[in-house]
């Protein structure tokens, strides 16, 4: 019989192989020069694991918390826009394969199936994610439709005052189908994404017109005001914004460089880490979305004091190549890897995991890429 992929490389592949070249560019690209969206991943290439051995490792645990909510593995899926670009039944198929792993799912204000659709297919937590938009008339009513829907958390995007030079969407002129489309709002305030031309791309214009770029630490209150659901904040690379996030009340964070398609140059999301769980009260959960594509990279990031990691791009790969089940086999190598490296590590569940689990790299070099088929 044949073996299907034995890493999430060979998902990339295949994908890359079935995908049109301009929705392939709109998923992988990173911004200008792309130096951020490599450091992402070279940043995991630091660290070298610690195993202790003679401990019980009969029954690994993959299992956590998150804001209450019990998850199979400490995964969730990064807000993504327009999965039907890549299946036809899109996020209800991701919210499926989430549900069936015990993962998060964090719903992207973009998505492309109705918030009500995808509640109804989760079987898990599920967060909703937001940018800010000129028009509060309209967040507040996506706010007002989430709780209703029964999802458990806001995330609101803090790293987009305007949208990263991505060039490879520049030179696409990329432009979203206009079979496909953000759902969840007017279709007039989404309308800018299905126009590009050469050298133009739909989604940064969209971006200049309906994003709000006066958004500051004081606009937190008018959310705050209209929801009691948790608040995350998504895009914190420093231990500045860290100190004030928690100053601001605000009840998780995530530190993410938007998976390397906004400043180029920025700290690799691994690199920023350690010096945001620093300046974070510990009871504070915090996440991080950026590189993530092996057990043993969830396995570092819990060590270096992440509850939980983001994963994006996999999960389109999963689902562009067998829809909820292709996403499922994506969340299933992560746990399977996961489990495996806490075994060998001698560290039965991630609440095991701190510092001591790791040491620098002895030897740098050109990173080898993933390996396996």
């Amino acid at each position: 019989m044949p073996v299907g992929p034995l890493t999430l490389a060979g998902i990339e592949r295949a994908a890359r192989a079935q995908l049109p070249a301009e929705i392939w560019d709109f998923i992988e690209g990173g911004s200008e020069g792309e130096r951020t969206l490599a450091g992402n991943r070279e940043m995991f290439d630091h660290y070298a694991l610690r195993p202790r051995t003679l401990v019980d490792v009969s029954a690994c645990s993959t299992g956590t918390t998150l804001l209450g909510a019990e998850l199979g593995l400490p995964v969730g899926i990064a807000p993504m826009a327009y999965h039907r670009l890549v299946h036809p039944d899109g996020e209800t198929a991701t919210a499926r394969a989430a549900g069936r792993a015990g993962a998060l799912l964090v719903a992207g204000i973009f998505a492309s199936r109705t918030l009500e659709a995808i509640a109804a297919e989760s079987a898990g937590p599920l967060w909703l994610q937001l940018y800010w938009l000129r028009r509060r008339d309209a967040l507040a009513a996506l706010v007002e439709r989430a709780e209703a829907a029964g999802f458990a958390a806001l995330v609101l995007t803090v790293d987009a005052p305007r949208i990263g030079r991505r060039l490879r969407d520049l030179r696409n002129g990329f432009a979203v189908p206009s079979e496909i489309r953000a759902v969840n709002l007017d279709p007039g305030l989404t309308a800018a994404t299905h126009r590009a031309g050469a050298g133009a791309s739909g989604i940064a214009e969209h971006a200049l017109e309906q994003f709000d770029p006066t958004l500051t630490w004081a606009d937190l209150a008018w959310l705050r005001e209209r929801t009691d659901l948790p608040l995350v904040l998504k895009g914190i690379l420093t231990a500045e914004d860290a100190r004030l996030a928690a100053e601001h009340g605000v009840d998780a964070v995530v530190v993410s460089n938007h998976g390397g398609r906004q400043l180029d140059g920025a700290l690799p999301a691994l690199a920023a880490l350690p010096e945001v769980a620093a300046a974070l009260p510990p009871e504070l959960p915090l996440l991080l979305d950026g590189g993530v594509r092996t057990g043993t990279d969830i396995a570092v990031a819990l060590a270096l004091g992440a509850r939980a990691v983001l994963v994006g791009r996999p999960v389109l790969w999963g689902l562009a190549t067998g829809g909820a089940d292709g996403v499922a086999d994506v969340l299933g190598l992560l746990r399977t890897e996961l489990e495996h490296t806490l075994a060998l590590l001698g560290r039965p569940s991630p609440a095991d995991l701190d510092r001591t689990a790791l040491a620098p790299w002895p030897v740098h070099g050109p990173r080898a890429g993933q390996r396996g088929p």
